[in-house]
């Protein structure tokens, strides 16, 4: 079948995104919105706009039965989720299915599945994905979570079974440290997530934080190669790259992430999370169901539009290539230019008074900010992605700093500093990059 309308049930760049894709595809497109986002882009350039207007705006985005009672109304094919929101929510992907709805992303039993950390942890080591000792059940017990520790060998983290984000993680290094660290993470999983199961494993020291581009037909998968992940803040990726691994190791993680993907019926895309030890050995993290923030960095290295195949792929598509035919182009950088403090990270809201993307050959800007764009406080503070693209890293790397140098955003506070001195910086032009970047080189926040 073909669709004749979606919804998008997302806002900001991601939604912009998806609507330009379903407009190459001659689908008409519908969109939600809240009170903030009335005049945005997205709203301005759909066929149909849908208000949910909430007193807690984040409400306007989550609420199950007001986007499937919209869905309904524009009688859409269809609801693209974007990424966040109700993305991964699999109670939204059932009400769909019980109105006839087309989810496009994966089915409600592989969501619940993936999103429990535990289960998700068995199933990929089931499939032969390398995963880091530990605990193959919930911990409640600082003694019990002690022993296993003792065990795996220190140091130690704690992750919510049900989380995401970084969110209430706890790394320890003794076991006196348990029980209080053990407390912390099982209060703030139950706040974030309303589930309080913990789980130990073994902290991975030195890491690197590489993923895989998965895209599954329920049958079959593909990939299309790595991204490289690791300059984080708070857990939360500021810069992206890829490739980074070598031709005979891009294709033994893709194998291994393929056969994870078909081990489960995955249908549609999908990100398989990996730490990457000091000794160059991976170790799965989690897998990520849902169109990925950094996607544009493996559409600009393989010139596949992923979008467009996840939307094929839930329209009753088979995969559209085969894995020979994916090949990899130079390499492509991604800056995520967050409306936020560049020392502090706080967030930034306010008016952009001036507002200048850069343009030009081997440039992608995504972004649904312009001039006069109010940047709401209350939703994530991403405003643009910045993208370049060269034959080799080292062009890349230049072509980016030329762009963050005609990149103006006037009335917000914003990472285009940060940006700008990390690609000048001595480790990361050499590679000598782990997710404590960020920590290891305070001088960058200024």
């Amino acid at each position: 079948m073909s669709f004749k309308r979606v919804l998008i049930a997302n806002r900001g760049e991601i939604a912009l995104r998806i609507l330009r894709a379903l407009r190459e595809m001659e689908i008409e497109v519908a969109i939600i919105h809240g009170r903030e986002d009335r005049l945005s882009l997205p709203v301005r350039l759909s066929d149909v706009a849908v208000p949910i207007y909430r007193d807690n705006p984040l409400d306007s985005y989550l609420d199950v039965e007001a986007v499937v009672e919209a869905a309904k109304t524009v009688s859409a094919d269809a609801v693209h989720p974007g990424y966040g929101f109700l993305a991964e929510n699999a109670n939204f992907v059932r009400r769909l299915e019980e109105e006839g709805i087309t989810f496009i992303g994966p089915s409600a039993d592989v969501i619940t599945l993936l999103g429990d950390k535990i289960e998700a942890r068995a199933a990929m080591e089931a499939a032969g994905l390398p995963v880091a000792k530990g605990s193959s059940e919930p911990v409640s017990d600082a003694e019990v979570a002690s022993t296993l520790a003792d065990e795996i060998g220190y140091p130690v983290i704690i992750k919510a079974a049900a989380g995401g984000g970084g969110i209430g993680m706890q790394i320890v290094t003794s076991a006196d440290q348990f029980e209080s660290a053990l407390n912390l993470c099982q209060s703030r999983a139950r706040s974030a997530f309303g589930d309080e199961r913990v789980f130990v494993e073994k902290y991975i020291e030195g890491a690197q934080h590489v993923e895989f581009q998965v895209l599954g037909d329920g049958k079959d998968a593909i990939h299309f190669g790595e991204r490289f992940c690791s300059i984080q803040r708070r857990h939360q990726k500021l810069v992206e790259e890829g490739p980074w691994l070598s031709d005979e190791k891009r294709s033994e993680i893709g194998d291994l992430v393929c056969r994870g993907a078909e081990a489960v019926g995955y249908k549609g895309l999908a990100t398989f999370e990996f730490l990457r030890d000091a000794h160059g050995e991976f170790y799965f993290l989690e897998v990520n169901p849902r169109v990925q923030v950094e996607h544009t960095v493996t559409e600009l290295i393989t010139g596949h539009n992923l979008v467009q195949m996840g939307i094929r792929i839930a329209e009753g598509g088979n995969l559209p290539l085969s894995q020979e035919e994916i090949v990899w182009k130079g390499h492509a950088i991604q800056c995520r230019l967050n409306a936020e403090d560049p020392r502090q990270f706080i967030p930034s809201p306010g008016r952009l008074w001036d507002c200048h993307f850069p343009a030009g050959y081997g440039i992608r800007v995504d972004t649904h900010a312009h001039i006069g764009y109010d940047m709401p406080g209350c939703f994530d503070s991403l405003l643009a992605k910045l993208l370049t693209w060269g034959h080799t890293r080292e062009e890349a790397i230049a072509r980016m700093r030329s762009a963050l140098d005609e990149t103006i955003l006037v009335g917000v506070d914003n990472l285009v500093p940060l940006h700008r001195r990390i690609m000048d910086e001595k480790d990361f032009l050499s590679r000598d990059i782990t997710i404590q970047y960020i920590e290891m080189h305070e001088d960058l926040l200024g």
